[in-house]
């Protein structure tokens, strides 16, 4: 199952992939995700990555991203440590789920996983207003339904390569009626044994490059910080607003990019 980059990582192209990095880091910080949507697109782009390798390569990211950025809301009393480890709970199983289908699924596929998977996240900021204000309720309804929500954010992660955030933090807004700041605190957080757990398995399958990995988390971490002070700044109706027109952004991109490929190889 090994993979290897189509082209040589020269000083130019380390300098996109940091650009890549920085990215992600300030959507990760906006917006609470791990910036996998990010990732994913550009590794292919900048360095030809398939989509497997790059899936894979951006859950190793995302651990140093999430690190940071979690600890950031946390500084700030934005993140509900109860709330997490129901999350971890799931989570960490729907990794091993994910992980083990991007293996095995056609690679045709992924794409259309990834479109599927970022509509629905589209559809789901429409199911609810999000609030600044909110504190976590848990009750046992609302802790079977939060490991449920950590379980399918951590089969996306492992199979899409994204944090998982677009779901959790959605998905912790609709739970448990938490505010918007603490449910993307508590999302980042969720990410880190998330994306160790998954890219453990990945490593031992050789399909994740470290190297760009660490190169991606690091400029991410670095701005992540940023991110979170520009999500205090926007109102959560706009925050969703400009998180939608992202999304969409990465539909279309996802789309004309299948279309080259077509003409390519018709």
């Amino acid at each position: 199952m090994a993979h290897t980059d189509s082209q040589p990582l020269t000083p130019r192209r380390v300098l996109l992939v940091i650009a890549t990095g920085v990215g992600a880091g300030f959507l990760s910080g906006v917006f609470g995700v791990g910036g996998g949507l990010v990732i994913v697109p550009a590794l292919m782009a900048v360095l030809g990555m398939d989509q497997r390798r790059a899936s894979a390569t951006s859950l190793a990211a995302i651990i140093v991203t999430a690190a940071v950025g979690s600890g950031t809301y946390a500084l700030h009393g934005e993140v509900s440590w109860a709330g997490a480890a129901l999350l971890v709970v799931g989570a960490l199983t729907g990794s091993q789920i994910g992980v083990w289908l991007l293996r095995r699924l056609p690679a045709p596929a992924l794409p259309w996983i990834l479109i599927g998977f970022t509509v629905f996240v589209i559809v789901s900021q429409y199911l609810h207003v999000p609030t600044r204000e909110g504190s976590v309720s848990l009750t046992p309804a609302s802790c079977t339904l939060m490991i449920l929500v950590g379980l399918c954010a951590g089969i996306l992660s492992g199979l899409v390569g994204v944090g998982g955030g677009s779901v959790i933090v959605p998905g912790m807004e609709l739970a448990v009626g938490a505010g918007d700041l603490i449910a993307r605190g508590t999302s980042l957080l969720v990410m880190i044994p998330t994306g160790i757990a998954g890219t453990v398995t990945n490593l031992r399958h050789r399909m994740v490059d470290l190297r760009i990995g660490l190169i991606v988390g690091a400029s991410a971490a670095a701005i992540a910080p940023v991110g979170r002070l520009a999500a205090t700044l926007v109102s959560p109706g706009m925050g969703a607003i400009l998180f939608n027109i992202f999304l969409l952004s990465i539909i279309a991109s996802t789309i004309l990019k299948m279309r080259r490929k077509a003409r390519t190889q018709g």
